[in-house]
């Protein structure tokens, strides 16, 4: 019988997509202000994975992902979501989001990225907002799924991703002063019955 127990906490990121640098960089400081200090800001990124957002934000659009140096609770990913779509729709002009944010966390083996969209791999969570399993821990990096969306599945991406990750468990055992074999578990398939 499996026993429920508390799950670890999370490390929150976001990915802000808009065409203008200045309101990425905005964004990002109103959600510090919301979720504590960040604790990595990637380069200025072009979108060009898709013209899935031309026609309501123009372009060309620009992307930056950030984590926050609070952990989270992985039950909050749909307060978060609520929170960053109200800040689209206060940016937004004339009914067109100048502002896409997605928020999501990482953990030890598994990146879980936040959505209104549902889809077969998607489970839902609560008012409207669903999980998006994007990637997972294997062989030592985070690798895509079938569904994984381009971007989320780049090399550079899934490098900094690395790096947050060896950040999180680092906080891990710090905040919950954790033996580290606890925290890495095995860490190719933690879910193994063998």
């Amino acid at each position: 019988m499996s026993v429920p127990k508390r799950p670890k906490p999370a490390k929150l990121f976001v990915s802000v997509i808009s065409a203008s640098p200045e309101l990425i960089a905005g964004t990002l400081l109103d959600l510090a202000r919301r979720y504590g200090p960040e604790d990595f800001v990637s380069a200025l990124l072009p979108f060009d994975y898709t013209d899935y957002y031309h026609a309501e934000m123009g372009q060309p659009l620009w992307r930056r992902f950030a984590s926050f140096a609070r952990l989270i609770q992985q039950e909050d990913l749909v307060r978060i979501k609520e929170e960053t779509n109200e800040v689209e729709a206060r940016t937004s002009e004339r009914r067109r989001r100048r502002v896409n944010i997605d928020p999501g966390y990482l953990l030890a083996e598994r990146l879980v990225v936040a959505t209104g969209k549902n889809c077969a791999h998607r489970i839902y969570l609560d008012r409207g907002i669903y999980a998006d399993l994007t990637l997972v821990f294997r062989q030592k990096e985070y690798r895509p799924l079938p569904w994984t969306y381009p971007d989320y599945g780049d090399a550079r991406v899934r490098g900094w991703l690395g790096v947050l990750r060896q950040k999180y468990l680092l906080q891990l055992r710090t905040v919950e002063q954790t033996p580290a074999s606890t925290i890495e578990g095995n860490k190719e398939n933690p879910c193994s019955t063998a």
